[in-house]
């Protein structure tokens, strides 16, 4: 039988049931409440215990009930006899409610990369879940390569359940080194609050089509769980202009040495020497550029520059970046390395396994525009999980036949 959840039965199962994921929570489901979502919980019951659940978000398109099961059920799609049971109690109780589709994305992994081995692992599973699928009348969307589906198809994420040491020693050299120079340059790591959320907007406003509404309703409502948490890196001007300087006038010393030996007439291996100063001046001139901006910055910024936002929310033993973004003027600081570094080094202390980095896209495409976002997070030496991508269940066919045949004259109705 399939019945409505309240949002305590619905909670606990979220909360043990595994695989599971932020989005599959009465949390998430108060947040889309207030982006113009309806929601359902509801659970499939057997000998009064709840095997199967879900959370279920219903969206009006010109007119019509459209649902969504944002990362799929909280189900066991290896046992056929269950996800058939499942599905025929989903379909009659949505039909019921003239919900034509739902829509979801569930965490079955595909294939699983070892991004510092190289290796990758295909799930053993994946083809009898795949065709259990299809018996029960879902409908593949296909294998996207970007961001096209309802959640990304491919994610990141950080086993922790290693020392942080052993983390760190396994990021990859150039983002190390990219940590310790944000270090170096001043950059500082705070806890923020839901007051600081105006950081998170300004630096994500053009690329992500969220409202500050709706990360203020995140903290919110996983606020209240206590399950979220929100970081910014600040740029202290006056320890970036301090830092800047001191290099300048070491470097300054060891040229003004290097020259005084050049200068004397029986210095041997002279165009060793020579090359070692060239190398120096280009050094210095760079430290130059470096000192004139980081006075400017620190007469315009007196209090520090906020450079990088991150919003986290913990979810079993996973913490999961629920949205980032960073001040593209200010890139060259590498404070988003040395915040994610930092987050990471704190949970895994605090005993989480999982860091999710979010959404990357396929590795193989030639031309990727997000080549850059891919790169960025491989850095960290995450594992890819590659999942099964966006799935359609029909649970109104003759709703549904109104709903795709009204698609020209609502593409009509756009263009005019």
């Amino acid at each position: 039988m399939m019945r409505e959840l309240t949002n305590e039965e619905f909670r606990q199962f979220s909360n043990y049931y595994r695989p599971s994921s932020i989005y599959q929570t009465p949390e998430y489901a108060f947040v889309m409440n207030n982006q113009n979502y309806t929601s359902l919980f509801l659970g499939l019951i057997e000998q009064n215990q709840i095997v199967g659940a879900t959370l279920i978000l219903i969206h009006k398109i010109h007119g019509f009930k459209y649902a969504y099961a944002p990362r799929g059920f909280l189900l066991d799609y290896r046992n056929s006899t269950l996800v058939k049971q499942f599905t025929t109690e989903l379909k009659r109780y949505l039909k019921k409610r003239d919900v034509i589709a739902v829509k979801l994305c569930p965490i079955i992994p595909k294939t699983i990369k070892d991004t510092k081995t190289n290796i990758t692992n295909s799930n053993l599973e994946y083809d009898m879940i795949y065709t259990t699928l299809k018996q029960n009348n879902y409908f593949h969307m296909g294998y996207n390569h970007y961001f096209e589906a309802l959640k990304p198809r491919y994610e990141a994420i950080i086993d922790m359940s290693i020392p942080y040491y052993e983390i760190f020693g396994n990021l990859k050299k150039e983002v190390r080194t990219k940590i310790r120079s944000a270090v170096d340059k001043g950059i500082q790591i705070y806890k923020g609050n839901e007051q600081n959320l105006d950081y998170l907007y300004l630096h994500v406003k053009t690329k992500y089509p969220r409202s500050l509404k709706y990360f203020q309703d995140c903290y919110y409502f996983f606020g209240k769980s206590n399950k979220i948490d929100y970081y910014y890196a600040k740029l202290n001007t006056e320890q970036y202009l301090k830092r800047t300087k001191q290099t300048y006038e070491h470097l300054e010393q060891k040229l003004l040495k290097i020259n005084q030996i050049i200068q004397t007439k029986d210095t041997p291996k002279k165009d060793i020497l020579l090359n070692r100063k060239m190398k120096l001046d280009r050094e210095f001139a760079h430290y130059k550029e470096e000192l004139i901006r980081a006075t400017n910055l620190l007469a315009e910024y007196p209090d520090g520059i906020v450079t990088a936002t991150m919003l986290v929310v913990r979810h079993q033993d996973e913490v999961t970046v629920l949205m980032d973004g960073y001040d593209p003027k200010f890139k060259s600081f590498n404070a988003k390395h040395l915040l994610i570094w930092q987050l990471i080094e704190r949970y895994a202390n605090l005993g989480y396994k999982r860091f999710n980095l979010g959404g990357m896209t396929a590795l193989d495409r030639k031309e990727n525009p997000y080549q850059g976002l891919n790169q960025f997070k491989m850095g960290f030496s995450p594992k890819i999980y590659e999942y099964i991508g966006d799935l359609e269940l029909i649970t109104n066919h003759a709703l549904y036949f109104l709903y795709r045949n009204a698609a020209p004259i609502r593409k009509l109705v756009t263009k005019s």
